[in-house]
């Protein structure tokens, strides 16, 4: 009897598809169109896509793997998107906290950035931020900054997925004096990184209040002439829409509609003071939003509406902003939580934006919200292989009744084991394998030194 079961294992061996990698773990959370929760679950990758996903045991019997990864003690996940922030910020992190938005701005962050940044400085910002997003789970991250072209280099380094918009603002800075300059330095990023496999290139406008109409068109355009994404910051505080009613009788987002601003792939980072009005236009111009919770608390921005959004199906995703005063870390399991107890008592229901809409937004909404829902998100057959392990074995994870709950509720960006971007190991036991460790944290050291230097 033995010999032929043997002989069976044999001939299933053979007849078995070769794939690259298999990873199980004890539960799988797919984010598929049916949100699937795979107990003893297991994915099969090949090359940078996603073969099968399924029960370990079917998954073992359909496909042969050079490699295996078996967490039986973890949760695996789609890898995390982060749909705004400012990465190589991470280099001011904390010089000046407790803040409103313009005096953060005006007083710190401009006059710091204006004495500091440097294409140096950005890169091993940026490093330092892939870094600290790689190992807390996030594989893409859309980003908004000066010299574009080098976080995009860094990124790329770090092996992560990124849509990366060079920003176009009305005042000199550290990259382009004019936004003429920005723009013809951006359409020279944009060629560059046509069809990269991990960066879409973007074109970047700050916001409405620091561009002029004529500014915030050629960006468009820009935009759409290289099929690329346009971000921009929008109706983040109470002033900004003030000002723009006081000075057009209108909203931000009306404005920019009537602009033909929204023409096009759009991403609207905040969007907290929106009405109907303005949702209907977001949600007929397919523009996606960045949620940024942490950072709307932080600086008492305001709650943006995002039950009403999610209502209305917008593609709304989750962003931790940028680590200097607005936030202080890119910690996308921080925003998951926050974004569905910050719902929950402004509107004082407890059932408001439940666990599995705030893990929604981490993964495939966030990934609509950039337009890449096709690619990235979810745990299906043929989409690009990011992926994460998160450990369930430590006090705070156990017991565990719901993964789906557990990963909002409990699980901390400091309980991921593994990360795969686009079918490569970039994070394994918690220790990266793209990046220099030590180097950056020294680097960071360095520039903390200087920075601090700049500001007395």
């Amino acid at each position: 009897m033995s010999r032929i079961f043997s002989f069976f294992l044999f001939v299933l061996a053979l007849a078995a598809q070769p794939a690259d990698f298999i990873w199980s773990a004890r539960y799988v959370i797919t984010m598929d169109g049916q949100r699937r929760v795979i107990p003893n679950g297991a994915v099969a990758i090949k090359g940078d896509r996603i073969l099968a996903v399924g029960t370990k045991a079917e998954i073992d019997a359909r496909f042969q793997a050079k490699q295996r990864l078996d967490r039986p003690d973890a949760i695996l996940a789609p890898g995390l998107i982060n749909t705004h922030t400012h990465a190589a910020m991470s280099l001011f992190r904390g010089i000046a906290d407790d803040l409103k938005l313009q005096d953060w701005l005006e007083k710190f962050i401009f006059p710091a950035e204006a004495k500091n940044v440097t294409a140096d400085f950005v890169r091993w910002g940026t490093r330092l931020g892939c870094l600290e997003m790689l190992l807390g789970g996030t594989t893409t991250f859309t980003d908004m900054y000066y010299f574009e072209d080098v976080v995009a280099e860094a990124t790329k380094e770090a092996g992560m997925r990124g849509v990366l918009g060079e920003t176009i603002i009305g005042f000199p800075v550290a990259d382009n004096k004019t936004p003429a300059d920005a723009l013809a330095y951006t359409e020279r990023y944009l060629k560059r990184f046509q069809n990269d496999p991990l960066i879409t290139a973007a074109v970047a406008p700050h916001a409405l209040y620091t561009n002029s109409d004529e500014t915030l068109k050629a960006a468009r355009a820009l935009a759409n002439k290289y099929n690329a994404p346009l971000v921009i910051h929008l109706s983040e505080t109470k002033k900004e829409n003030d000002d723009e009613r006081a000075k057009r009788h209108t909203t931000p987002t009306k404005t920019l509609d009537d602009l033909g601003v929204w023409n096009g792939r759009s991403v609207a980072a905040h969007a907290v003071w929106v009405d109907e009005a303005d949702m209907a236009i977001l949600k007929s111009r397919g523009v996606g939003i960045a949620h940024c919770p942490s950072s709307n608390m932080k600086l008492a921005s305001g709650v943006a509406p995002v039950t009403r959004m999610l209502a209305l199906d917008l593609a709304v995703g989750l962003g931790p902003d940028g680590p200097a005063g607005s936030n202080n870390d890119f910690n996308m399991f921080e925003e998951m939580d926050l974004a569905a107890k910050l719902q929950k008592v402004t509107t004082m229901n407890p059932q408001a934006l439940p666990a599995s809409l705030a893990l929604e937004m981490a993964t495939i909404r966030g990934a609509r919200a950039l337009g890449m829902e096709k690619e990235i998100g979810s745990l299906e057959t043929g989409k690009r292989a990011d992926l994460i392990t998160v450990r369930i074995d430590r006090a705070h994870a156990q017991p565990l009744y719901d993964a789906v709950s557990q990963m909002v509720y409990a699980l901390k960006g400091s309980d991921v084991r593994d990360v795969m971007v686009n079918g490569k190991p970039v994070v394994r036991d918690a220790r990266i394998l793209t990046l220099n460790e030590p180097q950056i944290l020294a680097k960071a050291a360095e520039y903390r030194a200087k920075v601090a230097a700049s500001l007395k």
